[in-house]
């Protein structure tokens, strides 16, 4: 079997836009690999500064090292810290996830020119869960945890991940007011 050439031709002018767009709109370049190609992509993982990335990245590596058949989920994680690590190298960053302006599953440039990762992108977080938030943000502020179980339909470990990675703000458990909330 010989290649075409007319194939090959394909890829070396796919290569070439591709190195275009990486070099002359990294931001959006980036932006579009995350929600296209990262699904591997772990918000609490890789959205760090780069020496904590590159603490993770070692210990991914050495993890993957100890097992003897690493599965696709690790290997996606790996490739996607190394763009994550170029990424950053290049002095780019990632915007804290706004659950009020984050997209479900795309990646999406904020006015500081920083990426902002997709709802899905955050550990145990799946598509649906991240597009039921999203609806459900489009309908107002949540009042509380309380409010926003029930409007999102979103499992309490997830929940709890989000409110421990400080994306719900300071939102109390309850609808419920206390005495001392009126007070200040």
């Amino acid at each position: 079997y010989m290649f075409p050439k007319a194939h090959a031709a394909a890829y070396v002018v796919m290569s070439s836009r591709i190195a275009y767009y990486k070099i002359h709109y990294p931001l959006e370049y980036y932006a579009a690999y995350y929600t296209v190609k990262a699904d591997g992509f772990d918000y609490e993982k890789m959205c760090v500064d780069l020496d904590r990335l590159r603490y993770n990245l070692k210990r991914q590596k050495e993890y993957m090292a100890s097992q003897y058949d690493a599965s696709a989920n690790d290997k996606a994680l790996l490739r996607d810290m190394r763009i994550v690590e170029e990424m950053l190298a290049r002095g780019f960053k990632f915007a804290p996830i706004d659950i009020y302006k984050a997209k479900a599953a795309k990646y999406i440039i904020t006015e500081d020119r920083r990426i902002m990762p997709a709802l899905s992108s955050i550990a145990g977080l799946g598509e649906k869960a991240a597009e039921a938030i999203e609806a459900a943000a489009k309908d107002g502020p949540f009042m509380s945890m309380e409010d926003f179980l029930t409007r999102t339909k979103v499992n309490k470990t997830s929940a709890d991940l989000m409110k421990q990675l400080g994306l719900l703000g300071s939102i109390p458990e309850t609808n419920q007011l206390s005495i001392f909330d009126l007070s200040m």
